[in-house]
């Protein structure tokens, strides 16, 4: 009996001891990686200065065509990450002011994202590598069911986000794999449309005030960030454009920007518009809000 308990310590240790080398050896890895997506560019980045920068889901990563405004003087990127929801564009800003950013302007997406106070799980893992570095990250999950687990037990953030963060994404970080992420200031164009455009239906959606925007909202304030919030465009024939009324109801500072683009010509699905759409839309964004910097 002495002798199996003994074993089993043994096991226990050399499987502790493994999976403390696994977390060292993965995170060193993503701690060496700033490329591979937009959060880790950001991690990895300190003292930016931006005039412009964009936050949202896929509705900015495909809609804003930061060269437009760099044609104009402006520094800017597109931080819009695909699948992302308002919990993660709040994380992002809190980081960015982590990390030293001077922003001046800041333009959100705030259309179907706001119908939940609900989180992206895809989203939320590619913050995890860098959980025991930022204070922020730390603070920020605090509250959620497994941030003990995830935080306290060795490798474990890694098993329960393998689909995102496990090994694949770690060899590819490791061999320094590109990724079209960063292309084009933070910009990924949609193609044109192929056969019938098939409407949208927000028929369940419902706008409510959202804890996330609520925060970006006093990011903005505190850091002198102008904050210009904003509905995108959507198809013409989609099921219960009334939402976007709604949403101004909840929140009349938000911008309607819903019909600034609206031939279907401009739309690679009904929720999503092509380069040539995401380029009229984004002259629209600017020719309401800026002007040409003087080139003197």
């Amino acid at each position: 009996m002495k002798k199996f308990l003994l074993f089993l310590l043994k096991t226990l240790g050399i499987l502790v001891i493994t999976l403390v080398l696994l977390d060292v050896l993965y995170t060193t890895v993503y701690l060496q990686s700033s490329k591979r997506n937009k959060i880790d560019f950001l991690y990895h980045s300190k003292n930016e200065k931006y005039d412009v920068i964009f936050l949202g889901s896929s509705r900015v990563n495909n809609h804003f065509v930061p060269q437009l405004f760099k044609d104009n003087g402006y520094k800017t990127f597109n931080f819009g990450i695909t699948r992302s929801r308002l919990e993660e564009s709040a994380l992002m800003l809190q980081l960015m002011m982590e990390r030293n950013y001077k922003i001046n302007t800041l333009i959100l997406q705030v259309d179907l994202n706001i119908n939940t106070n609900d989180h992206s799980e895809a989203i939320r893992s590619l913050f995890m590598p860098y959980l025991h570095c930022s204070k922020t990250i730390r603070e920020y999950y605090k509250d959620i069911p497994e941030y003990k687990e995830l935080l306290f037990i060795p490798f474990y953030r890694y098993m329960h986000y393998d689909a995102r963060i496990g090994f694949r994404e770690m060899y590819n970080s490791a061999i320094k794999t590109p990724t079209n992420a960063l292309e084009n200031d933070g910009f990924y164009p949609l193609k044109d449309k192929k056969g019938k455009m098939i409407p949208a239906d927000l028929s369940k959606y419902s706008p409510k005030r959202n804890k996330a925007y609520e925060v970006i909202k006093a990011i903005c304030e505190k850091n002198n960030i102008r904050l210009i919030a904003l509905t995108t465009p959507i198809c013409t024939n989609t099921i219960n454009r009334e939402y976007f009324n709604q949403i101004h109801s909840v929140y009349p500072e938000i911008y309607n920007f819903e019909n600034a683009v609206t031939e279907d010509k401009y739309f690679s699905t009904c929720g999503h518009m092509n380069k040539a759409g995401a380029l009229a839309f984004t002259k629209a964004v600017f020719d309401a809000f800026f002007k040409p910097k003087s080139k003197s």
